[in-house]
């Protein structure tokens, strides 16, 4: 089970800065299976930025022209981040595929974990009626 730290495709990504000119930056960009990492180019001090699956909403609003294609990754905060690659990169399609497959495990996680607390409780208990629960009522 690999934790994600083993890229699945590596490449630069151009992302639209967030001020007033919006300039297309170069980003050199690692994609895993636990979200994107965008690394600024040497010369600059910024902080690598991580956009984790676990904070991403959907891939949007996929356009292509000319060479390139454009979209947007949407955050679960609602925050837009514009990129955009040559088309034949794909880099779109390959973020959406590994944030789906991302959920899906995530999903997939969720259901053993409620299975596995069910199966504590009815062994807790011995499945014998259940313990009386005072209603929510009551407790108010």
């Amino acid at each position: 089970d690999r934790n994600g730290g083993e890229p699945v495709k590596e490449g630069v990504l151009e992302k639209r800065s967030d001020g007033l000119l919006q300039l297309w930056k170069k980003k050199r960009c690692i994609l895993t299976e636990e979200g994107l990492l965008l690394i600024p180019p040497k010369q600059q001090q910024e902080l690598i930025k991580e956009l984790p699956f676990s904070t991403m909403k959907t891939v949007d609003c996929v356009e292509r022209k000319g060479k390139y294609v454009y979209f947007t990754v949407v955050m679960a905060e609602g925050k837009e981040i514009d990129f955009r690659c040559p088309q034949e990169q794909g880099w779109n399609a390959e973020i959406t595929l590994q944030l789906v497959q991302y959920k899906n495990r995530q999903a997939i996680l969720a259901v053993k974990s409620t299975r596995q607390k069910q199966q504590h409780l009815v062994q807790q208990h011995g499945g014998g009626g259940g313990p009386r629960l005072r209603s929510a009522s009551n407790s108010a």
